[in-house]
């Protein structure tokens, strides 16, 4: 088809206008806090170690996530701009799936860099040195990219129907696989291959790394000791939470979740590229010091 129509939040229609404010505020404090990130720890030279390395990592992926999305989105919300041309369709679905993948596998980088620094700190800047660090950043992109790009090359060769109404407010893999008139098991299949492969394999390290932070933060002897090592890990945890959760729900519901009301599906699914990417800056920039002693 030339093009498709993203119809925003199926029964919110009307109340689109208004839902639209606070996703705009979101996404203001989104772009605002993860470009100081960026500029903070590019100007400031002690801060080029790996755990603000992955941070800025971090802010540049939400960047792009929440930009991939948001523009286009409020466009439906506050102007009726529902329609979207074939191509940038997929180029909008390449760049929510493969940075979705990104920030998942930074995500698991740094709990790996958790369990380093708590389990092994003398060697922690031996292990993760800045070219370790720029590798793993630079593989976790090539996953992302290597992944998600046969989802475009599968959705341009399947034939679409007359029907060309995205139940959504921006093209994700799923919903548009779902307008297609052809056998479609070939993506629903490969679908869920990456999805496994990228959620499955990084939170099983990310669960591996913190079980092993656990075993050694309960031999310290000190109180004050283990609420210190609890405390380094406690914004990383926050952050896979608020990622992790709204990302399985959406992924689950797509698939399984048929009585599950389409506004709350797709209102999660929205969420879920703008809560992350506004929380991320917040959380590092207010429990991280060094980060707060650059910003007051």
């Amino acid at each position: 088809p030339p093009y498709f129509l993203l119809i925003g939040i199926p029964g919110l229609e009307k109340e689109q206008f208004w839902i639209a404010f606070p996703f705009c505020i979101m996404y203001a404090i989104a772009v605002l806090g993860n470009m100081t990130l960026l500029l903070i720890i590019k100007a400031e030279p002690s801060l080029h170690e790996p755990v603000y390395l992955f941070l800025a990592m971090l802010a540049f992926t939400d960047l792009v996530l929440s930009t991939s999305t948001l523009p286009k989105m409020l466009g439906i919300f506050w102007l009726g701009s529902e329609e979207i041309g074939f191509l940038s369709c997929l180029a909008q679905l390449f760049f929510i799936h493969t940075f979705s993948s990104v920030e998942s596998g930074v995500l698991m980088a740094m709990a790996l860099d958790r369990y380093i620094a708590i389990c092994h700190p003398l060697r922690h800047s031996s292990i993760l040195s800045v070219p370790t660090v720029v590798a793993l950043g630079s593989l976790v992109l090539v996953r992302g990219v290597l992944l998600v790009s046969p989802f475009c090359f599968l959705l341009h060769r399947t034939p679409f129907c007359q029907h060309n109404i995205i139940s959504h407010s921006y093209c994700e893999h799923m919903a548009v696989v779902k307008l297609a008139c052809g056998d479609t098991r070939v993506n629903v299949i490969y679908g869920l291959f990456v999805a496994f492969t990228v959620i499955g394999s990084d939170m099983i390290l990310i669960s591996v790394s913190y079980t092993m932070i656990l075993r050694v933060v309960m031999r310290l002897s000190s109180t004050e000791a283990r609420l210190k090592a609890f405390s380094t890990c406690a914004s990383h945890i926050s952050v896979i939470l608020a990622f992790y959760v709204p990302a399985l729900f959406s992924f689950l519901t797509h698939r399984f979740g048929q009585s599950i009301p389409p506004h709350i599906h797709i209102m999660v699914a929205n969420l879920y590229l703008l809560v992350p990417p506004m929380l991320n800056p917040i959380v590092y920039g207010v429990r991280t010091k060094n980060l707060w002693d650059r910003v007051v």
